[in-house]
């Protein structure tokens, strides 16, 4: 776990009374879960983070970075800089039998953005706050994050 930065899960584990968990016990696809709402939160943080906008204007720009499509790319920016432990979750996450698809993604796509989202739950769940935030940067680099695009 990281020290000097807040962990949520820790927070949240403490005050509901939550067990620990071994990490290695959640699959993939939970990884995945958990994974898409921290980075959806990221992004948002990040999007809001730039002034007020309209709501509308808001979700049509988180819209357009949270989607498979994007993951993906994000994906591709940052597997260069993924240590072992990360590509081992990122494909446990890619290669993991999910029962839905999405609708506007090639499966390809889609399976690399379960992988990134696998990975980013895996960062959340361990504490690695400051490496997950450290990956969204470099993965956002090509995409600008406000609300005037």
């Amino acid at each position: 776990m990281e020290t000097g930065v807040e962990n949520l899960m820790s927070r949240i584990r403490e005050e509901f009374a939550l067990e620990e968990v071994d990490i290695r016990t959640y699959s993939p696809l939970v990884l995945a879960y958990i994974g898409d709402g921290i980075f959806e939160l990221v992004i948002r943080s990040l999007l809001v983070g730039h002034g007020n906008a309209h709501a509308a204007r808001l979700h049509k720009k988180a819209s357009s970075l949270v989607n498979a499509g994007s993951q993906s790319a994000m994906l591709e920016r940052i597997k260069e800089q993924l240590t072992e432990e990360e590509l081992h979750i990122f494909r446990r996450g890619r290669n993991a039998n999910s029962p839905t698809m999405a609708k506007h993604a090639s499966v390809s796509d889609y399976r690399r953005a379960t992988g990134f989202e696998a990975l980013m739950g895996y960062l959340y769940l361990t504490g690695r706050t400051k490496r997950l935030l450290e990956l969204v940067k470099l993965g956002l680099k090509e995409e600008p994050c406000d609300t005037k695009n």
